[in-house]
């Protein structure tokens, strides 16, 4: 079950991010940030060359880094010292991210898919993260779009909530993704089988049935990405708590 902290604020996506201010995803800028402003706060993982977790959403470096290539491409010291842009620090493991929060505040982490079309090529990246939060004490719950991965932190790390980042995998939006794996996932049908307590849904597809079978059943509802107050009042009537970004939702 979720923490109840996960609901007394609104969850900053990718942190309180803001490169006009300094503030590039999931740096540590932008997660000092966010604690002091209240929020709850999301951040991303990918996996370096040397198999450790590292706190950064896209797979490949060059639109938020100064480096191009794959992340995965570049063990964690050289990531560490690759300056993000926007910023004046580098790339930062989870394990480091952790120790900067340090329980402060609600961390939602969400496991980028390392399989590459949502199938079972996964573990290296939930088995560092597992490992990194055998000791943390926050308020903390993992998600992935990926159910596997979802499945392997149900074995890895029991004790952490765990839920499924979901979406109506629409071929626009997911062009590399075969049309049998977007058709399944759009059901949502590995809720039970990951041990899920809550999804995180596209805000464009509240209205989902999919959504509406799960909340009937109990499920907590968050959303990805709400971008203004007036698509967050909106997006309440459903969720339980959005992910925002872009603008500064009230807390409480």
């Amino acid at each position: 079950m979720l923490d109840k902290r996960f609901f007394d604020a609104p969850i900053a996506h990718r942190a309180l991010h803001d490169v006009t201010q300094g503030r590039p995803e999931n740096s540590r800028a932008a997660i000092e940030a966010a604690i002091s402003q209240g929020f709850c706060i999301e951040v991303d993982l990918q996996l370096s060359a040397d198999g450790v977790a590292m706190a950064f959403h896209d797979y490949q470096l060059q639109r938020l880094a100064e480096a191009k290539g794959a992340i995965r491409q570049h063990t964690a010291a050289a990531l560490g010292a690759i300056p993000l842009i926007g910023g004046d620090e580098g790339i930062p493991t989870f394990a480091e991210v952790l120790d900067l929060i340090a329980g402060r505040a609600p961390l939602l982490v969400e496991f980028k898919d390392q399989d590459g079309i949502m199938g079972p090529n996964v573990g290296a990246l939930e088995a560092s993260a597992a490992e990194a939060v055998q000791e943390y004490a926050g308020p903390l719950a993992f998600m992935s779009f990926n159910p596997y991965s979802v499945a392997a932190l149900r074995e890895l790390a029991p004790n952490v909530p765990r839920g499924l980042t979901t979406d109506p995998f629409r071929a626009d939006g997911w062009p590399l993704l075969p049309e049998a794996v977007r058709t399944r996932l759009r059901e949502i049908p590995d809720y039970d089988d990951v041990g899920a307590c809550f999804i995180s849904h596209s805000v464009d597809d509240l209205q989902s049935p999919e959504v509406a079978r799960l909340k009937a059943r109990g499920a907590k509802i968050l959303c990805w990405t709400v971008t203004s107050a007036k698509q967050e009042q909106k997006a309440r009537k459903i969720v339980d708590n959005v992910t925002f970004e872009g603008y500064m939702p009230e807390v409480g």
